[in-house]
């Protein structure tokens, strides 16, 4: 799975990247993580509040910045 963090490169958007690349860890997983800084994809995506967070290009949040723990629990459950 790919996983996106949609962001212009900011504090929290660099902090979300970070926890999802632990959370994959955590979890085992060899999950690609990439960060998306073009502001016309993002908007193609519909986040208007960045960042945003997308497994295979669908949007799971927007506008916060979840935890290692939130993203493992979003990625158990997509399996």
């Amino acid at each position: 799975m790919q996983i996106k963090i949609l962001g212009s490169g900011c504090k929290r958007c660099v902090a979300l990247a970070e926890n999802a690349q632990a959370a994959v860890a955590h979890l085992g997983r060899s999950d690609e993580v990439v960060k998306v800084t073009d502001i016309a994809a993002i908007a193609r995506a519909g986040v208007m509040s960045t960042p945003g967070l997308a497994f295979d290009d669908q949007v799971v949040s927007t506008g916060r910045v979840l935890t290692a723990e939130e993203i493992a629990g979003l990625l158990r459950a997509r399996n």
